[in-house]
């Protein structure tokens, strides 16, 4: 595995509805050829779910160019850690682990941007004037759709990729408990505080 695998030719799909991830099964000669170090295998395996994993990126960071990118090197680190993917659980559930952390960093860093570039905001002394919506723009941010994005992003972040991986991915509850690392009695209690925190957080919110 010293020549990194080429993904530039795989065109990543958008944020549209697609099947789950494919079985363990299905996939399970193709894991084994690529932890053996073959690149089509893993290719394949890139092919089967890319769709998943790119659809999560979208609904975990609300960007698209940031999905692309989150994807993209999911990938790219999954096929440098084969040699340390354990085959005791779904390869499904490993690759949204490391597309998780990535997301999670990322949200981190742009958070740090986001308030240096606040900082620096402060020391303009003329006025600032932020170009108004066009109208259709405009009803999209107020539409019920951009609100419940809104409304799952103001979640803590536990409760909102428990909910993202179960109610946006279709995810089972024991898939979900693989994934992040708890039961899926704990899944069920998280997916329950966040249905309750978003229904609370609609109420209150215009």
């Amino acid at each position: 595995m010293d020549i990194p695998i080429d993904l530039s030719g795989l065109a990543l799909p958008g944020n549209e509805a697609s099947p789950a991830v494919p079985s363990t099964d299905a996939s399970e000669a193709l894991i084994a050829e690529a932890c053996a170090g073959s690149e089509a295998a893993f290719r394949e395996l890139v092919l089967l779910h890319q769709d998943a994993i790119h659809r999560f990126c979208f609904h975990w960071l609300r960007d698209e160019e940031d999905a692309q990118e989150i994807c993209q090197d999911t990938f790219v680190r999954a096929w440098y850690a084969l040699d340390r993917y354990e085959r005791r659980g779904r390869f499904s559930a490993w690759l949204y682990r490391i597309a998780l952390n990535l997301c999670r960093d990322r949200h981190k860093s742009k958070g740090a941007r986001q308030r240096r570039d606040t900082h620096s905001l402060e020391k303009v002394t003329r006025p600032l004037t932020c170009p108004r919506p066009a109208p259709d723009e405009a009803l999209a941010q107020t539409s019920d759709v951009a609100k419940l994005h809104r409304g799952i992003a103001a979640l803590p972040e536990s409760l909102r990729t428990v909910l993202i991986l179960s109610a946006q991915e279709g995810l089972s509850h024991e898939a979900c408990a693989e994934i992040l690392h708890c039961s899926a009695r704990a899944v069920e209690g998280r997916l329950y505080r966040a249905r309750r925190e978003l229904l609370a957080w609609w109420k209150r919110t215009d």
